[in-house]
Formats: C-alpha cells, sequence, structure tokens
C-alpha cells in the first residue's frame, strides 16, 4: 500500500473531521492569473460545503469571472498530527436572498449557537443582505490523515 492509501481518510472521517474544522481556506484565481486565498467560515448545504461572502468581494469578481476553486480545512501542528481536505471543482454563486438567509442562519448556529430571538434573527438579516451564497461543487477531493502512519515516516 502506498503512503498515499495509508494516510487518505474514509468518507466518515473527511464528514467527522469537517464537522469538527472551523475554517476553510478558499482560492480563487485573480484577473492576473494568481491565486487569491482567504479564510472563510463554512458549513454544509445539503451535501456541499458553502460559504457566504460579500457580493463585491475579491472572491465572487474572480468566481463571476471563472467559478474554478478550491477549499481546504486543515488541522495540527507536528507533522504526525497533520490532516486535511481538499476539495477542487466549480463555484455555484446563489444570489437568492431567501437562500442566502436560510444559510446565514445556519452559518450564524454553527459558530454561535441558537438563534435564540427575533433580534438575532434580524441580525443575520441585515448581514446577509449583502452577500452571496457561494457552494462548492467538487470534481476532486483529497485527504490526508498523518496519525495513520502510527509515527513512522
Amino acid at each position: 500500500m502506498s503512503r498515499r492509501d495509508q494516510i487518505r481518510m474514509t468518507d466518515d472521517e473527511m464528514e467527522s473531521f469537517l464537522l469538527e474544522a472551523r475554517t476553510l481556506q478558499v482560492a480563487s484565481i485573480n484577473a492576473d492569473g494568481t491565486p487569491h486565498l482567504v479564510p472563510m467560515w463554512f458549513a454544509h448545504h445539503g451535501d456541499h460545503l458553502a460559504f457566504w461572502t460579500y457580493g463585491k468581494s475579491q472572491k465572487i469578481v474572480n468566481l463571476r469571472r471563472d467559478p474554478r476553486i478550491t477549499v481546504m480545512a486543515e488541522a495540527g501542528k507536528q507533522y504526525e498530527e497533520l490532516k486535511g481536505v481538499s476539495i477542487s471543482g466549480r463555484a455555484l454563486l446563489i444570489d437568492d436572498v431567501d437562500e442566502v438567509l436560510r444559510f446565514g442562519e445556519a452559518i450564524y448556529q454553527r459558530y454561535w449557537g441558537p438563534i435564540t430571538d427575533d433580534a438575532i434573527r434580524m441580525g443575520v438579516r441585515a448581514m446577509g443582505s449583502k452577500r452571496v451564497l457561494v457552494v462548492v461543487d467538487g470534481e476532486k477531493t483529497v485527504s490526508w490523515d498523518h496519525s495513520k502512519l502510527g509515527g513512522g515516516y
């Protein structure tokens, strides 16, 4: 078995890892061809990873021009602790206000907890009024979990 096969996560392991991960590194392509890389909070949108961001942000400008995207969640401080999932594919941009706001509520609940009153809901609504939902339609997924090596290199 190759080292690559040894460290690959199963689908269940990837799902568990992504549920615990807090930050998604998002790469889009600038007009000059250089990468634009930013950290984003994220959540699931159906079977896909997604995030929301301001409609005038550089990443949205880039993705409207070229929908290719790569996202990565990673963790670990020592080599034997390194874990991650990288997904490359196409960004689906959703401007529908109701869908964006539903996603905004999901993001709020993932990072801050339940929406307990209308003031919180209105705050999410205010944040979402200028945002776009970005759904990652993955074409290639790569994962790694160096703890599977048992300390060997």
